[in-house]
């Protein structure tokens, strides 16, 4: 047996010959946090790459969530999906909120439009939907529903990282949309985050809540937390930026090897790739089917360790099984078939974009028997 591991993602990372020179500039500076130079490089930059009029750095993924309901002041109720990772909804526990959890569609592992309106009580204020593994939801019948019922939208946009539709970016739909940065993602700053908004006003308002709230020395506006990214990961991320798109088509390319062998194994599901998305490859996911495939999905997933092939399942559990949200009346199994379905049945192969070809047939030959 190879004794070599590969494992489910590899981060990112920027020529270290070319860090060393920011890491310089921020030595002399003596400027380490609170909006330095290379904070402010680094929002003007993701602005323009990912195509939004405003955005917002955080030093996680999970921040901006928390941050955002706040900032448009969500209470009472919020449906969002089972699927995803658990961060999603403990923004909501966090700020107070009940998640409703409501069924995905069984085909994109995304929250299911029709599933919605039935959800909708007295209580709701908002919708949480997820981009699952960088899947676009169906963001024009979400907004339909969140207008007809004056809903708010915050998109957890974690795995969109530059996924566009027909050429527009996926990040500039709903109220907000948060991204994480963190090192398994397609782009990372180590550990990091942002929030899209679509006004000056709202930028302002953002900036406030993750510096305690401060709008000058001795002015506090708001309540807020310490959520600032630094200068060190800022700078990392700006190199980050000038080789995401190559890194994005080494996994396009990596994907495209796993579909064309895995498209002859009965019993193993994948994701096509939607001809009016420019997709980011943030994950590879298959669906294994006992019956078809002869073997479940748990046998497979040890099987594939054996052999030195680390994937992993995501989403599994749903986060409607772990303690804090079972007891939940939406999180009853019979209300929640396609989202159980999907998270009994997942795996997610390895990709980043330093796996080798003779890496993925080493990946391939774990799967096919």
């Amino acid at each position: 047996m190879d004794k070599r591991q590969i494992t489910v993602t590899s981060p990112l990372l920027p020529p270290l010959e070319e860090f060393i020179p920011y890491l310089q500039e921020i030595w002399d500076s003596k400027w380490i946090t609170n909006n330095g130079s290379f904070h402010k490089r680094l929002e003007q930059a993701l602005s323009e790459y990912l195509d939004v009029p405003y955005i917002s750095l955080f030093t996680n993924g999970t921040l901006p969530l928390i941050t955002a309901l706040q900032a448009l002041r969500i209470t009472g109720e919020v449906i969002t999906t089972p699927y995803s990772f658990v961060a999603t909804t403990h923004a909501l526990w966090w700020n107070g909120i009940k998640p409703v959890f409501v069924d995905v569609d069984p085909v994109t592992g995304n929250l299911d439009p029709d599933k919605i309106e039935a959800a909708i009580t007295p209580k709701t204020t908002a919708i949480m939907p997820v981009h699952v593994y960088g899947n676009p939801c169906d963001t024009a019948r979400i907004k339909e529903i969140a207008d007809t019922y004056g809903l708010k939208v915050i998109y957890d946009a974690a795995h969109a990282f530059g996924v566009e539709v027909n050429g527009e970016s996926v990040l500039k739909a709903g109220d907000m949309s948060t991204l994480s940065f963190h090192a398994t993602k397609v782009y990372n700053t180590i550990e990091g985050g942002a929030l899209v908004m679509h006004s000056a006003e709202a930028k302002q308002h953002i900036d406030y809540l993750k510096n305690f709230g401060f709008a000058g020395e001795t002015k506090v506006v708001a309540p807020g937390i310490n959520s600032k990214m630094d200068e060190v990961r800022a700078a990392y991320g700006l190199l980050n930026l000038k080789q995401v798109d190559t890194a994005i088509e080494r996994r396009k390319h990596v994907a495209q090897m796993y579909r064309s062998e895995l498209s002859k194994v009965p019993g193993i599901r994948c994701f096509e790739d939607i001809p009016s998305v420019r997709h980011n490859y943030a994950y590879f996911p298959i669906f294994v089917d006992e019956k078809e495939y002869g073997m479940t999905r748990d046998a497979l997933y040890f099987k594939m360790q054996e052999k030195g092939v680390y994937g992993r399942r995501y989403f599994y559990p749903l986060i409607s099984d772990f303690s804090t949200y079972r007891g939940l009346e939406s999180a009853r199994a019979e209300n929640l078939p396609n989202a159980r379905k999907l998270a009994d049945s997942v795996i997610c192969l390895p990709m980043f974009a330093t796996l080798s070809d003779e890496e993925v047939g080493r990946v391939l030959e774990s799967v096919v028997k």
